[in-house]
C-alpha cells in the first residue's frame, strides 16, 4: 500500500513539471504575444491592483505622520458612522436614482439607433449621421460642462432663449434641485449614445443576409425583419452590456456632477463619488472616505457577481 501511496506521488510530481515545462515552452515559443500584452499587465497591476494595499486604511485611523502601518486599527468605526449619518440615505437615494435614471434613457437609445443606421441605405446621409453622433464622444468631460452651463444659463443660454421665445417660462435648469437628474441623464445621452451604437452595429453586421432575403420572399415587412431577425441577433451584446452597467450602477462619475455641482443643486446632485471626493481631498478624512468608497465598491462587485448569475440561470449569455 505504502509502494502504491509513493508511486502516486512520484507520477503526480513528474506530471507537474511536465505541465511546468510546457507552460514555460509556450512562453518561450510565443514571447512576442507577452511582450504585447506586458504594457497592460503592468498597468493594471501598479494602477489598479498595487493601490489595494492602501484600502486598510479604512479600517485604521489614518494619520499621515505614523504611516499606514503605524496608525492604529478602529475595526468598523467608519463604516458605523457612515450608516448612521443623515446623509447616508439621501447619497444612497441620489446615486441610485441618477444611475437608475440614466440606465432607463441610456441603455435603450444606442440599440435604436443601431437598428436605424443599419436599415439606412443612403452611404452619404448614413456617414454624416453617424458622424454627428459620434462626434460628442470625444469631447472632454469639462468642455462638456461648460457647454452645458453655457447652453442653460438663465441670461445667456440659447436653450432658454428658445424656450422663452416659443412663450414659455424656461426653468431653471442650473439651480433647481428637481432638473439637475434629467440635465446631467440628457446630456450623457447625447455624448456617448452615438458611440455607443459602435458595438451593435458591428453585432448587426454578423446577421446572415440570407434570412432577411428568406424573409422578403416570405413577404415579411421591415419592421417584422428588425424584430425577428435582428433584435434577437443584438440579444447576447444587450445581456453583456447590462450586466456592465448593472455592475456600475452605484459608480455615477463624479467629473461632471462635481462640474455642475453648486450649493443650489446640491439637494440632487450630491452622490457617494462626490462626498467620497469632498470628506477625502477637501476635508482630509482619509479613512472615513476610504471606507465610503470601499462600501460603494463592495456593492458594485455584489452586484455584478448577482446580475450575472441571475442572467447565467435564465439565459445563455453570461460574463462567466
Amino acid at each position: 500500500m505504502q509502494d502504491i501511496k509513493v508511486a502516486a506521488t512520484g507520477h503526480a510530481r513528474l506530471n507537474s513539471r511536465r505541465a511546468s515545462k510546457g507552460i514555460w515552452k509556450r512562453i518561450v515559443q510565443n514571447w512576442e504575444l507577452y511582450i504585447f500584452i506586458a504594457p497592460a499587465f503592468f498597468y493594471f497591476l501598479i494602477f489598479s491592483y498595487g493601490p489595494m494595499y492602501g484600502i486598510q486604511i479604512a479600517f485604521k485611523n489614518f494619520i499621515p505622520t505614523k504611516g499606514i502601518t503605524g496608525s492604529p486599527w478602529v475595526g468598523f468605526d467608519h463604516f458605523e458612522r457612515f450608516f448612521h449619518s443623515y446623509y447616508f440615505w439621501d447619497l444612497l437615494w441620489n446615486t441610485l436614482s441618477i444611475s437608475l435614471y440614466e440606465l432607463a434613457i441610456g441603455f435603450p437609445i444606442p440599440i435604436l439607433l443601431a437598428l436605424a443606421f443599419n436599415e439606412v441605405r443612403t452611404g452619404f446621409f448614413k456617414k454624416m449621421v453617424q458622424t454627428v453622433t459620434y462626434a460628442p464622444h470625444f469631447i472632454s468631460v469639462v468642455v462638456m460642462a461648460g457647454m452645458i452651463i453655457t447652453f442653460l444659463s438663465p441670461s445667456t443660454g440659447i436653450v432658454v432663449h428658445i424656450i422663452e421665445g416659443l412663450g414659455f417660462n424656461a426653468p431653471d435648469f442650473l439651480t433647481d434641485p428637481r432638473w439637475f437628474k434629467s440635465m446631467y441623464v440628457f446630456s450623457g445621452v447625447w455624448q456617448s449614445a452615438g458611440w455607443g451604437t459602435i458595438i451593435y452595429l458591428a453585432a448587426l453586421s454578423g446577421v446572415d443576409p440570407g434570412l432577411h432575403e428568406a424573409a422578403i420572399i416570405d413577404g415579411a415587412s421591415r419592421f417584422q425583419r428588425i424584430r425577428h431577425i435582428n433584435i434577437p441577433t443584438l440579444i447576447p451584446t444587450m445581456t453583456i452590456l447590462l450586466i456592465l452597467n448593472m455592475g456600475s450602477l452605484f459608480g455615477v462619475g463624479f467629473e461632471k456632477i462635481l462640474l455642475l455641482q453648486n450649493p443650489l443643486n446640491m439637494e440632487s446632485s450630491d452622490v457617494i463619488s462626490t462626498f467620497v471626493y469632498r470628506s477625502g481631498l477637501v476635508d482630509a478624512q482619509y479613512s472615513f472616505s476610504t471606507a465610503v468608497g470601499l462600501f460603494n465598491s463592495v456593492i458594485n462587485a455584489v452586484l455584478l457577481v448577482v446580475v450575472n448569475q441571475v442572467v447565467r440561470r435564465t439565459s445563455e449569455n453570461s460574463l462567466w
